[in-house]
């Protein structure tokens, strides 16, 4: 487990992020993958997700790495937040569901769903982080804000996960006073 860790920490300071694939304003592809949360896996079907809410649906590198723990523990603290806005939250990385079933209890601690990104999602996202022109086999840092047409309103990337949770708060409680007015 520590030398996954140093691999990807190694991975992120040798790679430049590129800009977020989807802008504001562009269709977020729909999709279903498989997912996990409190250790179950389940189908998980974004059309589905939002026909009860807002997504909030960010990508992160690795399970189990230091930066996407905290990250998951950060969306968990945050869970109340999102829910008292109608958001459902879900994380997105290429690693296996029963990696993603355990990472769902101990990083997410129940409190949201974990789902795979597949070759297709990742594409369709451009959530590939990239070395030099080249694959390094994990998402990148991005968080994606959609509302219940299907639209991306908000887009953040950064591989530093420590503004994703507030910032993607920041996006769904506008949404909500938008749709209020």
């Amino acid at each position: 487990m520590k030398r996954l860790t140093w691999l990807a920490a190694a991975v992120a300071l040798m790679t430049t992020p590129a800009a977020a694939g989807l802008p504001t304003g562009a269709k977020a592809p729909v999709f279903t993958t498989q997912a996990a949360k409190a250790g179950k896996a389940f189908g998980f079907n974004l059309r589905s997700a939002l026909a009860k809410g807002p997504v909030v649906l960010y990508f992160y590198p690795k399970a189990f790495t230091h930066g996407c723990t905290l990250e998951a523990n950060a969306f968990a603290e945050a869970s109340p937040e999102f829910a008292k806005f109608g958001a459902t939250v879900i994380g997105m990385s290429n690693d296996d569901i029963n990696t993603l079933k355990l990472f769902s209890v101990e990083a997410c601690r129940n409190k949201f769903a974990v789902g795979s990104a597949t070759p297709t999602i990742v594409k369709a996202y451009d959530v590939d982080l990239k070395r030099e022109g080249k694959s390094t086999g994990v998402t990148s840092r991005t968080s994606y804000v959609i509302d219940q047409k299907g639209n991306v309103v908000f887009v953040h990337e950064d591989l530093d996960y420590k503004d994703h949770v507030r910032l993607t708060l920041d996006a769904v409680k506008k949404l909500k006073a938008k749709k209020k007015s």
